[in-house]
């Protein structure tokens, strides 16, 4: 299991009855947790006092606001340095972080630093980048980003989260296209990547509207990914929340698409990520990643 407990301004301090109860910096929060099948008595006084509340409507859903504000900051210690993070509660419950990501953050800077101790100078690709929180944490790690993600709105965010961050001169390059497609036109202009990041959705479209689904494409997707790395990468790394598709599905998926030589020493972990429960003292799960260090 891949999981942090370096959080100040983000706890999950209950999950019950499909939803979780949340501290975000000043506020609590209720959001739905498809996972979350068990039920209790939720004894936690704050289950009554919430500021937020995500309650799903059909095939969505809305905020019912108490005491939330449109938006707010919470900052992450990461292993680089402090990050810090503007909060927008929005539609499908998101608030734009995942917080059980920073044990990924961590794990990538702590490559990266390693690799400048050396004189190396690392690239990194983060695709579906989102609001780019692995994208600061590579940044301040001393890393040239490359941040990718269809959405401009999402691409805005993360340009603020970084300047937030003490990051808005950092070399990091925003792109606003199709990942797949971007991947492409690298390959063929022959830009290659010392680290990749990848955290596709479960479902998406493609650039002429069709519908894809996760599990049906990683295979493809992966494989053309991994051509963009270089003879001598520091990384790989491939999140995904998609239920359909196994950590250990994604790893050989991954192992069979690199090459042999890179296959071959790759030192790979397969697991969950996770968030400590406060008041359960157990571990929820939150995804699953697999980490190749090369």
């Amino acid at each position: 299991m891949f999981l942090t407990r370096q959080w100040k301004d983000y706890a999950l301090i209950d999950c019950d009855g499909g939803e979780r109860l949340e501290r975000w910096g000043d506020y609590i929060l209720i959001r739905p947790d498809p996972e979350i099948i068990w039920k209790g008595e939720r004894k936690n006084p704050l289950w009554r006092a919430a500021d937020g509340v995500y309650k799903r409507q059909g095939g969505g859903g809305s905020w019912v606001v108490h005491k939330m504000p449109e938006s707010w900051c919470i900052s992450y210690p990461s292993a680089a340095g402090k990050l810090t993070f503007r909060l927008r509660p929005m539609g499908f419950k998101h608030t734009g972080l995942f917080p059980e990501q920073a044990s990924n953050w961590d794990w990538c800077a702590g490559l990266i630093r390693a690799a400048r101790e050396k004189g190396r100078e690392p690239k990194v690709l983060n695709l579906f980048a989102y609001t780019g929180g692995a994208t600061a944490a590579c940044a301040k790690a001393g890393a040239a980003v490359t941040h990718v993600d269809a959405s401009k709105g999402m691409t805005n965010a993360a340009k603020e989260n970084l300047a937030l961050s003490g990051l808005a001169d950092a070399p990091c390059r925003y792109i606003v296209d199709d990942c797949r497609k971007f991947v492409e036109r690298e390959i063929r202009r022959s830009n290659r990547y010392d680290g990749v990041i990848m955290d596709p959705p479960s479902y998406g479209r493609g650039p002429g509207g069709e519908v894809w689904k996760l599990e049906e494409c990683a295979a493809d997707l992966i494989e053309t990914v991994v051509r963009v790395l270089t003879d001598e990468p520091l990384f790989f790394l491939i999140n995904s929340y998609t239920t359909g598709l196994s950590p250990a599905v994604m790893q050989y998926i991954l192992l069979r698409a690199l090459p042999k030589s890179l296959a071959a020493r790759a030192e790979v972990e397969v697991g969950e990520t996770c968030l400590p429960v406060e008041e359960s003292g157990l571990l929820l799960p939150s995804g699953a990643s697999v980490r190749a260090a090369f």
